[in-house]
């Protein structure tokens, strides 16, 4: 797919395919040691805080594994900055730019409800270029790259071939500031609940993006996302056959936020169905 996102990026970078193996190897052996730092503590939690909105937590393991994830990295990659979720932007950018989230799924974890995930991508001038996304609790590390595929584990997976939203299982997320904004993805989410065989909410973003690479799921949008949710699921979604973008324009870029990754066939159908939908009026979900 020469016109997706990540493999446009892989030619305008200039690296060629035993460079994009050899990060992809890393990218791999960062997202298990992340994942089986998770799963050494699963049901252990020493600490749980909150970044001040609600849902919004950190736990000791999102940074234990977030300091091994970037103490492998800058040992394999010294050359390359890192962007991780809980301690920022390293002191130097470079074009290109690992983006780490140690524990996708922090209150799905903390609650013990297996859906979380470690996601390591890799971003050249801001745009996705490869991933790999561990769901240790499963067992399945998901990983992809322009000219070499998409995997769960050794085995090549590929998105699904449904053809229609009535006949789709689709996915999406609420983000944390749902309280204070219209833009908040209920109303999509009641009308698509109705018009297809249905709607999750898993709660990982990386994990969602994961399952609609391997055909579990066949649709994904969401808002109020960061990089680091993103960066790594992108790669493997467009590597399995699927197209991902801005769900509400035609572009997907990083800085709004807003997803829409699908196996192609119910791309245009989804996103006529989301242009269409008007937010809920606040006073019908807040007593505020």
């Amino acid at each position: 797919m020469e016109n997706s996102i990540s493999s446009k990026t892989f030619i305008e970078s200039g690296l060629c395919k035993p460079d994009l193996e050899k990060l992809l190897q890393v990218s791999k052996k960062a997202a298990l040691i992340g994942g089986n730092i998770l799963m050494e503590n699963y049901g252990k939690l020493k600490s749980i805080n909150s970044k001040g909105r609600i849902g919004d937590l950190v736990t000791n393991v999102d940074l234990a594994s977030e300091k091994a994830i970037i103490e492998y990295l800058q040992h394999q990659t010294k050359d390359i900055s890192i962007l991780a979720e809980e301690s920022g932007l390293n002191s130097f950018e470079t074009d290109l730019c690992w983006c780490i989230d140690p524990l996708d799924g922090t209150t799905n974890y903390a609650h013990g409800f297996p859906f979380f995930a470690t996601s390591i991508g890799l971003t050249w001038k801001d745009k996705p270029l490869l991933g790999a996304i561990s769901v240790p609790f499963f067992g399945e590390l998901f990983w992809g790259a322009p000219r070499i595929g998409a995997f769960c584990n050794d085995d090549k997976i590929s998105v699904s071939n449904t053809t229609s939203l009535i006949n789709s299982l689709l996915v999406t997320g609420f983000a944390y500031d749902r309280q204070n904004v219209l833009d908040n993805n209920y109303a999509e989410f009641c009308r698509l609940t109705h018009i297809t065989r249905g709607v999750r909410r898993a709660g990982a973003a990386a994990v969602d993006l994961a399952f609609v690479a391997t055909g579990r799921l066949d649709g994904y949008w969401e808002r109020g996302l960061a990089k680091w949710d993103l960066a790594a699921g992108i790669p493997i979604v467009e590597a399995a056959g699927g197209v991902v973008n801005d769900y509400k324009e035609d572009d997907f870029n990083f800085s709004n936020g807003r997803v829409l990754a699908t196996n192609s066939f119910i791309q245009k159908e989804l996103k006529e169905v989301l242009s269409k939908i008007k937010p809920l009026p606040k006073d019908s979900y807040n007593d505020n």
